[in-house]
């Protein structure tokens, strides 16, 4: 009997620790999509279409930014590598007259060329030359598209090549213990010391929410449409472009399945969720955007996807870095509950566009874009001219 006892004994601890090994995602076989796309409108190859980087400037007023992120590092993480990132990222800039944008590829292992991701690489880097024009842009190329790996590349990112952004235009639906992969985010500091903010994409989906966007610590981009007050360019450098905005019917958003929710986004989310993450936490346009690309393409192609929403977030928080550091202050630390700080103040209306109207999907009210925080496009875009001394001022 004693020996049956032992037995069982034994049994039951191999149980309770197979149990526990089965909780512990293996984030080798867990992949991730990028959420980009070639949009459908006519292609022309010879001559970039969409709205160009100078009317999306415009639009919403990084023309107003007098700096250009200089002295900062934005690292934009993906999977395999697109062996002719640098000479389209060159012909993109001479192109729009950007002049040379620094740039260094870095590739993590021995990954294959191309695998669809080769066009989400170039509007990366080409989103970030357009928007922060004079900060150091680092292309970290993972060994393949699963969690294991980009995970990796998002860790030899700040620690190693000094980013104090990371955006990440990719995700995979959420899972079992996503939780322990927050460590990679969560009160992260560069090899200088510096804090360093990360950004990801929702997804193109439409409603529903994807990891890494829904980690309390990483800022969730969703998509919007956006429309110009003219096609046109408009005669003075410093006008602002903007018309009008929507959400986008299929930018990601919803309430997770497994993250608590951070303090600071209750009460906005209040109305879907006390308890548990929402996203996205920002928007902006994800449509229609021209992108160089002669790996997989022949030229010009214009996308659509939040995958443009994250690195143009993640430009912009790099240029209010390198204001932070010109005025003797710490780089961000804690850029979403700023934002949100802002968003409760009366100054709201002041440092962003409330989206109103479209939907991503057809689920009621958290498919709606409507006044305040939805799930749809979160606190809403920027009105980046006047949030950038805004984020700047803040105490951080």
């Amino acid at each position: 009997m004693r020996k049956l006892s032992l037995l069982l004994a034994g049994t039951m601890i191999l149980l309770a620790a197979s149990a526990g090994v089965a909780q512990s995602p293996d984030l080798h076989h867990i992949y991730a999509t990028t959420p980009v796309r070639v949009a459908n409108i006519p292609q022309t190859p010879n001559n970039p279409s969409g709205t160009l980087p100078g009317l999306f400037r415009s639009a919403y007023g990084f023309n107003r930014i007098p700096n250009q992120g200089a002295g900062q590092t934005i690292a934009l993480v993906d999977a395999f590598d697109d062996p002719n990132i640098a000479s389209d990222l060159a012909f993109y800039a001479n192109y729009f007259h950007y002049g040379p944008c620094h740039f260094q590829k870095v590739i993590v292992g021995s990954p294959l060329q191309g695998q669809g991701w080769d066009l989400e690489e170039s509007l990366d880097v080409q989103q970030a030359c357009a928007l922060a024009p004079a900060a150091n842009i680092v292309l970290v190329e993972a060994n393949s598209n699963s969690f294991s790996d980009l995970l990796t590349a998002v860790q030899v990112a700040y620690t190693q090549y000094h980013a104090t952004v990371v955006s990440m235009s990719w995700g995979g639906g959420e899972f079992s213990g996503e939780q322990q992969s927050d460590s990679y985010f969560c009160n992260i500091t560069n090899e200088d010391g510096n804090p360093v903010t990360f950004v990801a994409a929702t997804g193109d989906g439409g409603h529903g929410t994807i990891y890494p966007s829904v980690s309390p610590c990483v800022i969730a981009a969703g998509g919007t449409v956006l429309g110009l007050a003219s096609s046109a360019t408009p005669p003075s450098p410093t006008q602002i472009n903007y018309g009008s905005e929507a959400a986008w019917r299929d930018g990601g958003g919803g309430v997770s399945s497994e993250e608590a929710q951070p303090s600071w986004q209750n009460p906005a989310c209040s109305t879907w969720s006390t308890t548990f993450r929402c996203v996205p936490d920002i928007a902006s346009d994800a449509v229609n955007i021209p992108v160089y690309d002669t790996y997989s393409y022949s030229g010009w192609v214009s996308v659509e996807g939040t995958s443009i929403s994250t690195p143009d977030w993640g430009s912009f928080f790099t240029l209010v870095n390198s204001g932070r550091v010109a005025a003797s202050l710490p780089t961000l630390s804690q850029a979403a509950q700023d934002m949100y700080t802002i968003y409760y103040s009366g100054n709201y209306s002041t440092d962003f566009h409330d989206i109103i109207t479209g939907n991503n999907g057809s689920c009621g009210s958290q498919c709606n874009a409507g006044p305040g925080y939805d799930l749809a496009t979160g606190i809403g875009s920027y009105k980046a001219y006047t949030l950038y001394p805004a984020m700047i001022a803040l105490p951080n």
